[in-house]
């Protein structure tokens, strides 16, 4: 489901993502943002001089042949202006909404960028498996800081799918479903300044960039600090247990 607004009701926007697992939100970013975002991103990693590909092993059967992918974890400790976008409100408020919660806590973040003609897809999962929760108040935003058409490999996801709780994985090649065909997932093509918002219940993948130009894009998980973790995981992130918005009523920080 998408909201066009420039400050989307946010009790409308938690009715649609308790309905289908998802919310795209449109332009919380302006043009001008996304782009100045782009580019230190793109800065960033040439800065760094990262050669490790992340690509999944599972994700080869969704392409021709050999597919690209580069990324960061935690940008925010690398460049000040990503750390800003963390605590902002057009972000910070739908997150809490979306949860039904007032406080919301990072889990961890990542910076992906799908090169041009072969920028690597990832297969149909749910992101419960890499990092469970006792109550799933778990979610997703996706900062796209540039067009994410169709053809450049746009993230697809299944409406309601969050509804049947956590489903069987096959671990081999990075935690993946085989038992729903990719095709049976909606793309969900979005604009540079667009933000989409899952619960880390929801079936979603993406598919391979063949366009001419990179997409880049910023994931942000975050989740109800009250809600603990049943699996040590992620302990490696640096920054987890930031609170985001609101106070941490558990005093546990970092679990």
């Amino acid at each position: 489901m998408t909201i066009t607004s420039d400050r989307p009701e946010l009790s409308s926007l938690a009715q649609q993502y308790a309905a289908d697992g998802f919310v795209l939100v449109k332009g919380l970013l302006s043009k001008e943002e996304a782009a100045y975002y782009r580019g230190r991103s793109h800065d960033l990693l040439a800065q760094l001089n990262r050669t490790d590909d992340p690509t999944w092993q599972s994700a080869m059967g969704l392409a021709d042949g050999a597919t690209r992918l580069q990324h960061l974890h935690d940008a925010q400790f690398y460049d000040a202006e990503f750390a800003k976008l963390l605590v902002d409100p057009r972000f910070t408020d739908v997150a809490a909404a979306v949860m039904g919660v007032d406080n919301v806590q990072l889990h961890h973040t990542k910076l992906f960028v799908k090169p041009p003609e072969n920028g690597s897809p990832f297969p149909l999962h749910q992101d419960h498996p890499f990092f469970p929760h006792k109550y799933h108040r778990v979610g997703a935003a996706i900062f796209h800081f540039d067009d994410a058409p169709i053809e450049k490999g746009c993230v697809r996801i299944i409406p309601g799918s969050h509804k049947s709780g956590p489903r069987e994985h096959d671990p081999e090649g990075s935690f993946h479903l085989t038992d729903v065909p990719f095709d049976a997932a909606t793309p969900q093509p979005a604009e540079a300044g667009d933000v989409l918002f899952f619960t880390y219940l929801t079936v979603h993948g993406s598919g391979v960039n063949v366009s001419d130009e990179p997409r880049t894009t910023w994931l942000i998980q975050y989740r109800d600090p009250a809600d603990p973790p049943t699996v040590k995981t992620h302990e490696w992130s640096l920054g987890q247990g930031m609170m985001l918005r609101g106070v941490d009523p558990t005093g546990r920080s970092n679990v």
